[in-house]
């Protein structure tokens, strides 16, 4: 098994508390209150500035031209992201520019900066693939069921094309990570950091872990 998916499975247990999530079965559903998904989106547009700065700061350390296509390919998948992110905001008028962002939400950018400034190559690809892969997880997992106002929202983390990124970051951190205790743990907090990055945006203020 590669360091990649041993990772994953090790923190099952974070994936299925997340995909049972209030927040997220009421993506699946549709019956997320329109506000709580007006918030989410908000703060997702801010964390996803701070993951572009990461994936910034990996081609910067990348070894090799084949690390630097490859990071250089997954920022431009974040701006894809942002880009998705103003539509919601000029369909439902969320205003991105002055977004504070919550508790949960600097817990978790300032994790990804600071992993980004002083971690490893390896290490930061530890911090960063937990997202890409929870996103395609959930996106996959929710796509059989009918979604009604968030269809885009699933549609868009259910994609090939997504599942494709999440698997490139994957690949990247088995190729740059040691076998180590610090990739283990910036891997286990990403997870964290998602599954109260959720709570958060369901209970505003109770999401910080």
């Amino acid at each position: 098994m590669s360091l990649a998916r041993r990772l994953w499975a090790d923190s099952a247990d974070l994936a299925a508390a997340t995909l049972d999530h209030p927040f997220v079965q009421g993506l699946a559903d549709g019956s997320l209150p329109r506000e709580r998904f007006a918030g989410y989106v908000a703060q997702d547009a801010f964390f996803l500035q701070a993951f572009a700065r990461a994936y910034a700061m990996a081609v910067v350390r990348s070894p090799d031209r084949a690390g630097l296509e490859a990071f250089a390919d997954l920022l431009a998948g974040v701006r894809e992201e942002l880009r998705l992110h103003d539509g919601y905001a000029a369909r439902w008028g969320i205003d991105l520019a002055g977004v504070e962002p919550a508790p949960a939400t600097s817990a978790y950018t300032d994790f990804l900066l600071a992993t980004a400034a002083t971690g490893g190559l390896g290490e930061i690809c530890a911090a960063m693939t937990p997202c890409m892969r929870l996103y395609a997880h959930l996106g996959q997992s929710l796509a059989a069921r009918p979604a009604g106002t968030y269809a885009e929202w699933v549609t868009t983390y259910a994609d090939p094309g997504f599942e494709e990124l999440a698997a490139t970051l994957e690949q990247l951190l088995d190729r740059y990570a040691d076998d180590t205790a610090d990739v283990a743990r910036a891997y286990r907090r990403a997870m964290e950091l998602e599954l109260g990055f959720f709570a958060a945006a369901w209970s505003p203020g109770d999401g910080e872990s």
